[in-house]
């Protein structure tokens, strides 16, 4: 853990690796843990803020408001609102950014609405709701003639293969599991069900059926027709809805195309079926979330937190980043402070491994969108400070049988150092972001700086654990090394600037030994002047 020396040195306040790091047991570490001490000044886990539609976070004034707290990922969800909002969002995000004398490194995200199972309309109306009463029984139906008139006897859903799949005994689950069926028998386009749990249920209200594996699409037309526009728009990284298995990467992979190769896709995993194919996914993904929302719906609640410690530990194992993400500040929509449960679940997600934490509704029609991101990233430093960094390098490295290139043994070798020498960061001149991405694999308990000419990378580098990704615009000078040596002290000036890096310091340099991508072999340890 990082904690606070306040002595009366010259240098000024000065963050060390304390004997807590050398704990034989995670147990002994932590017993350690003391609640006085003061985290590290720079947090390692990311921030995804969801865009919305209303005043909250939407404006130029609040976007700037929400960078400046701390936001890396702005993410535009595309369930809700049309082209036209969503492009006035992209470029408010991006006058945002322009804004600050030295620009930050912003993410935007399109979060897809993916293929869904929906009930048609109550009685021809969007806004009447009907009563379904406990132990009544009800009729589901995929004739379309009974789309517009849905009453508490029957309702439509537009599945049309949804008698095949559903056998008596079967569960349905409609409006987030507010209200859920069990299916009595089928015959030909009608389910007969019975009501399990009741309620009042509007039009045009989502549908899940846990542990049926379904037919649907792997993407819809909705979501080819805004990932076409998110190409367009330039955006850094697609969260792809409900994907079941590796053809659903494939299938956005193809949909992006040539022109929108260099964007990143994180794979939602929200159902049984993602959960059991996680290999494949996380092989053909560039990462994972887990959108506990619709996985709690479709899994039993007791289960998801087992789901989650699965995937985001299979992530971490090969390097792959995760996301956890849904009601992780929930109550801080309309209230200034969190519940006890809700710090907890965030410290936790950080110490499963989480490489980012999501705000959905929390920032998207939240009172308090800037209190809330401040709070999570409290969250996020206390956690990180209680991290057994010792221990979890040495299991990540269990895991791998030998390093598969040079590349990867600079960052094992850096992390090792790092620990080693008590640096006070690691910095990496990368192209591509893999250099880094490596290094943050093996979770090193400094700050990893990366420098990047590519903006786009830099962006895209948030994904990665305890990765400070530094956009550097200088031109290139003529003669290669004194760029690097350019680049390298950018690098110590951004640490120094955000309280981590001191004069005097130990700092671990990651290089290449010649121009362009693909040559990191350089470790050097150097002190700062």
């Amino acid at each position: 853990m990082f904690i606070l020396s306040v002595g009366l040195s010259e240098k000024g306040l000065k963050f060390r690796s304390t004997e807590k790091q050398e704990a034989s047991t995670n147990l002994m570490h932590r017993c350690k843990i003391d609640i006085r001490n003061q985290p590290h000044v720079q947090r390692k886990t990311a921030i995804i803020c969801t865009i919305g539609m209303g005043p909250a976070c939407g404006s130029v004034d609040k976007l700037k408001d929400l960078i400046s707290a701390g936001m890396n990922i702005a993410r535009l969800n595309f369930s809700h609102g049309s082209h036209e909002y969503h492009e006035k969002t992209i470029k408010n995000v991006r006058e945002a950014v322009q804004s600050f004398s030295k620009k930050p490194a912003v993410a935007i995200a399109l979060d897809t609405k993916g293929p869904e199972i929906r009930t048609g309309l109550i009685d021809g109306s969007g806004t009447k709701e009907v009563e379904l009463k406990k132990g009544a029984k009800i009729k589901l139906t995929t004739d379309s003639a009974m789309a517009s008139k849905c009453s508490a006897d029957v309702l439509y859903v537009d599945y049309q293969n949804m008698p095949k799949v559903l056998k008596p005994g079967s569960h349905v689950f409609i409006d987030d599991g507010l209200i859920s069926l069990t299916v009595d028998s089928i015959h030909g386009k009608d389910i007969m069900c019975t009501i399990e749990n009741g309620g009042k249920l509007g039009s045009k209200k989502g549908v899940n059926l846990p542990g049926t594996k379904c037919d649907l699409p792997a993407v819809s037309e909705k979501d080819i027709k805004d990932l076409e526009f998110g190409v367009e728009q330039g955006v850094d990284m697609i969260f792809a809805s409900f994907i079941r298995n590796a053809d659903g990467v494939h299938a956005i992979r193809r949909i992006l195309g040539e022109k929108g190769r260099f964007i990143k896709i994180i794979a939602k995993i929200e159902n049984q079926e993602g959960v059991e194919n996680a290999d494949e996914i996380i092989k053909e993904a560039d990462g994972l979330m887990v959108a506990r929302g619709d996985l709690g719906i479709e899994i039993p609640a007791e289960k998801v937190f087992l789901a989650q410690k699965m995937l985001i530990a299979r992530c971490n194992v090969v390097g792959k980043p995760v996301v956890c993400a849904t009601q992780m500040l929930e109550s801080m929509t309309k209230k200034p402070r969190p519940t006890r449960a809700e710090s907890s679940d965030v410290a936790n997600a950080v110490l499963d491994g989480s490489d980012c934490v999501m705000l959905s509704g929390e920032t998207a029609k939240g009172d308090y969108p800037v209190a809330t991101l401040m709070t999570m990233s409290k969250i996020c430093l206390e956690a990180e400070s209680t991290i057994n960094y010792h221990e979890l390098f040495h299991d990540t490295l269990s895991c791998i049988t030998r390093p598969p290139d040079i590349t990867h043994s600079i960052a094992i070798g850096a992390t090792s150092a790092a620990m080693s020498c008590n640096a006070s960061a690691i910095i990496i001149l990368t192209t591509t972001g893999h250099s880094a991405s490596l290094v943050s694999r093996y979770r090193p308990m400094v700050p990893i700086i990366a420098i990047t000419r590519e903006e786009r990378t830099a962006r895209q580098m948030y994904l990665f654990r305890g990765v400070l990704p530094v956009h550097y615009t200088v031109p290139k000078n003529e003669d290669w090394r004194a760029d690097i040596d350019l680049r390298v002290a950018y690098g110590m000036k951004e640490g120094q600037a955000r309280g981590f890096i001191k004069s005097n310091d130990l700092i671990i340099v990651i290089t290449g030994w010649s121009k362009g991508s693909g040559h990191t072999n350089t470790m050097r340890i150097i002190r700062v002047p």
